[in-house]
């Protein structure tokens, strides 16, 4: 089968198209066909190798797993034994963890994959699994955001962002979005009450009140948090040293700031695959790319200016 491969840790330039080995189904777990992928910031620290905790997981010295990737939308081919919530031929998407999504096939755990509504597109559900559970997670798991409640999202117009503004009107809160100023008719047209253009103001001297401040973009400093925020989610960074600060500082408060990495799990995707279905959350695609392009899509996803998601097709 063809896959994109790493053999170094670098930047794009060393994906290689190649021909590997397919998988083999494992208990528990489904082989699906990719028809599509699309790309998140995690998949070029990974390839990067950078900040350099991320080699303790993924190999010290060069990669341990030659293939990239972990959002996938696809059909299940064959599924292992202790397989229970899905069968062949049924539309998935989802997650790989620790990658290896971005080939023909993959071999997934089931409890890593949801079911697809029928009215969705490969391409579209593919752009769902990390953005979207980081977002739910974020606001549900961890903010506990509550109906009538205010939240600030930091990075609205981005992939984990986009998704944030939606799910957050879903739950009835009043949300005020950070953007660009190029992004304020997008992130109101997806549900923002509010757009603070982060090139006009400076945020880190706004004095808004909110329930919940949540950053996908990690460049808020803790007295932001503190100065805007009853309580506060990080999901992404800027630098190790700046995260590191913030959550330092936040060891010696008593303010609530929390730090996570989102987890794949069927009852969550499903919780998307639901919202999506019912038009209340829709994924915004701004380019798709083909399977032999991916190089180029991971490219531009470390710009880090992407409205909404980057998805790659297999059928291009």
């Amino acid at each position: 089968m063809k896959a994109i491969t790493k053999h170094k840790y670098d930047g794009p330039e060393v994906l290689r198209l190649e021909e590997v080995k397919k998988p083999s189904v494992k208990e528990n777990h489904l082989l699906i066909k990719v028809k599509a992928n699309s790309a998140n910031p995690a998949d070029w620290h990974i390839l990067r190798g950078k900040p350099f905790l991320v080699r303790l997981s993924f190999g010290l010295f060069k990669p341990k797993i030659k293939i990239l990737g972990a959002d996938f939308a696809g059909i299940v081919e064959e599924v292992g034994p202790g397989v229970t919530k899905f069968n062949v031929g049924d539309r998935v998407f989802g997650e790989m963890s620790k990658a290896g999504a971005f080939a023909e096939y993959t071999c997934a755990p089931e409890s890593f994959c949801g079911l697809m509504p029928e009215e969705t597109t490969y391409n579209e559900m593919a752009c769902v699994p990390i953005a979207g559970l980081t977002a739910l997670q974020a606001l549900k798991t961890h903010g506990k955001l509550k109906e009538g409640e205010s939240v600030l999202i930091n990075g609205s117009s981005g992939g984990v962002g986009h998704f944030a503004v939606q799910i957050a009107k879903t739950l009835g809160a009043h949300v005020t979005a950070i953007c660009s100023s190029r992004n304020i008719d997008f992130v109101k047209s997806i549900g923002a009450d509010k757009a603070i253009a982060y090139d006009k103001e400076n945020i880190h001297h706004y004095n808004g009140k909110f329930d919940l401040v949540l950053d996908t973009n990690g460049n808020l400093n803790f007295a932001d948090h503190k100065r805007m925020g009853k309580r506060g989610v990080i999901v992404g960074f800027t630098t190790m040293g700046h995260m590191m600060s913030v959550l330092l500082k936040n060891g010696f408060s008593k303010f609530s700031l929390i730090q996570f990495t989102a987890t794949a799990n069927n009852q969550d995707l499903s919780t998307l695959a639901k919202l999506i279905k019912e038009g209340k959350v829709k994924p915004h695609i701004e380019k798709t790319y083909p399977y032999s392009k991916i190089p180029e899509a991971i490219g531009y996803i470390e710009s880090m200016r992407t409205r909404g998601k980057v998805a790659m097709s297999w059928d291009l």
